[in-house]
């Protein structure tokens, strides 16, 4: 049987390749588990020098999470919905804090729990086949797996418009929000692969040679008006600009917002905002554990899921329908702290 995930040694590179290509490499509680044991037992050896992450075969780098299995689990008991945030929170955090080199190559679909892997590693490589996403309000979630973290650190409020909307990103306006720190173009990237893997200890040098010019990113021509009509903390706020700005591009993000989740909004709303005030990526995981934990077993998550994802008929039924009947409450008990001995602890 097939590993779906990849952890070979190839040289002085630690190599984590995903490989699950018919769920375009959606990660698995058992694939986070084989990744943390893999930088666990990289981390000490002296001749690892750096860690390469990517796709083995198939399209995309990483479609997110096997959110099936989690709406499942949050109908139930939320056992195991608990238990793969629980590790796959843990994995982030190792690549976050890891102190070897780590390059995360985003070639293809970078969503969810793709974001989470590769918005860690010190070099991120987007190539013209990058598509990047955290469309987690279209099933009732908010940008986890660090999202808070990330996406309020974004320029202006480019990380506000991403959360709430789903929008996605070529590979382009990644390297221009500063998602990724390298544009190669697809076809190069074997030739840089194998250069690392020959002269481990060039690796930024070779990542410089390889990156080429991107083309002009497309949402740098919206950035006023992002910043502008998405100023607000308040999500009713945020919908009234957009009606109130009338242009065609309002109009269609105010279509796009009227299919999401309004529970699922304020949530993102407040995690990017206490996100933003945070200094320790740890502090911020234990928040999205305890956040993750909750959302998962409210209706809209369930509901989100079947919509989009099990019967497919794209018809959500939100409760509540509307952002008003969102109460500061509902908002106030979904981010309580987690009771004592239930907290999300890093490694």
């Amino acid at each position: 049987m097939t590993s779906d995930v990849l952890t070979p040694m190839d040289g002085k590179i630690g190599r984590l390749r995903l490989n699950r290509p018919k769920a375009i490499h959606a990660l698995t509680r058992e694939m986070c588990l084989a990744m943390t044991e893999a930088l666990l037992g990289w981390r000490e050896d002296p001749a690892v020098q750096a860690v390469m992450l990517d796709h083995a075969e198939g399209r995309g780098f990483c479609a997110g999470g096997d959110v099936v299995m989690l709406a499942r689990s949050g109908a139930g008991d939320g056992s195991e919905a608990r238990a793969f945030f629980f590790d796959e929170y843990r994995l982030n955090h190792l690549l976050f804090t890891y102190a070897k080199p780590t390059i995360a190559f985003m070639d293809g679909i970078t969503m969810g729990g793709g974001v989470g892997i590769s918005q860690p590693c010190r070099y991120r490589v987007a190539t013209e086949n990058t598509r990047f996403a955290m469309p987690e309000t279209a099933i009732g979630l908010f940008p986890d797996v660090g999202g808070g973290w990330y996406l309020p650190r974004l320029p202006g409020r480019a990380g506000v418009f991403l959360a709430l909307t789903g929008a996605r990103l070529d590979g382009s306006e990644c390297f221009h929000l500063g998602l990724a720190t390298h544009y190669v173009p697809s076809l190069a990237l074997d030739d840089l692969k194998a250069r690392i893997l020959a002269e481990p200890d060039k690796v930024e040098t070779l990542l410089d040679e390889h990156g080429a010019a991107p083309p002009p990113a497309r949402i740098e021509a919206n950035r006023e008006r992002i910043d502008r009509l998405f100023a607000s903390e308040e999500y009713e706020e945020i919908l009234a600009a957009l009606d109130a700005d009338g242009s065609d591009w309002a109009k269609a993000e105010l279509e796009t917002l009227r299919t999401k989740s309004p529970q699922a909004c304020k949530v993102s709303l407040r995690i990017l905002y206490d996100g933003a005030r945070v200094q320790d990526f740890g502090h911020e995981m234990r928040q999205e554990y305890a956040v993750a934990t909750r959302v998962v077993q409210r209706h809209d998550f369930v509901e989100g899921v079947r919509a989009l994802l099990v019967d497919k008929d794209n018809r959500p039924r939100w409760e509540p329908a509307t952002p008003d009947g969102v109460t500061q409450h509902m908002i106030d008990t979904i981010f309580a702290p987690m009771p004592e001995g239930e907290e999300w602890t890093p490694l």
